[in-house]
């Protein structure tokens, strides 16, 4: 199976090929690409395969997964494209990697964290958990899922209260969203704009740790 995307890919120093890891699939933001993520979860690669996507599409000076047409509004033909190409990624990753296919973790910043949100909505059991950090959830997608139940799914969503780019009322919502589904939300705000702060970096990076099967922590 060929690879359907780009990406740079991160794991244990020392792999057992008698065991399988958890995969901590990465997204980026508009413009940016798989290397501006890495450093979000240096350390992290002890305990995940972790797999930084860069999006299919050029948009200088770096790479985006979809196009908008208005604020907060996705194309959704190319949304629906991204959608599809990373669920295609999923099932490659799983394929061709020692992957425990039952802790999927996405974690996405911006377009990465509407993607991450919008994969987990989605693929649902598929997902072991989500870490969100400043998106929104498109409405043609909640329109789609219908208000179905996503089982206590594990999410981490942040947003930043002095976001420019994205209000921090769409993370609120976001909370408000995952919360009546019946997920298990964990919901963080910091005082800073659209970005991810050093102590947001800890929180969710904390919140993955924990959120392992114990016997994950252990190999």
């Amino acid at each position: 199976m060929s690879r359907p995307m780009k990406y740079e890919l991160h794991r244990p120093k020392q792999v057992d090929p008698h065991k399988t890891y958890p995969a901590l699939f990465v997204m980026h933001g508009m413009g940016s690409n798989e290397q501006n993520m890495l450093s979000m979860v240096k350390g992290l690669e002890e305990h995940f395969y972790i797999f930084s996507i860069r999006g299919h599409l050029e948009l200088p000076p770096g790479f985006a997964y979809f196009t908008i047409q208005g604020y907060g509004r996705p194309h959704r033909e190319m949304f629906d494209q991204a959608v599809q190409k990373l669920t295609g990624f999923l099932d490659y990753a799983t394929e061709q990697y020692p992957i425990d296919v039952r802790q999927l973790y996405l974690l996405g910043f911006s377009q990465g964290a509407i993607l991450s949100m919008t994969l987990g909505l989605t693929l649902r059991e598929r997902i072991k958990g989500i870490v969100a950090l400043s998106g929104y959830i498109p409405g043609f997608v909640k329109e789609k899922c219908e208000g179905k139940p996503v089982n206590e799914m594990p999410i981490f969503i942040s947003h930043g209260e002095l976001d420019q780019v994205l209000p921090y009322e769409w993370g609120v919502a976001n909370h408000e969203y995952f919360q009546s589904l019946g997920a298990a939300v964990t919901f963080k705000t910091y005082q800073e704009g659209h970005t991810v702060s050093q102590q947001n970096l800890e929180d969710y990076q904390t919140w993955l740790f924990h959120s392992l099967d114990r016997e994950t922590i252990k190999l």
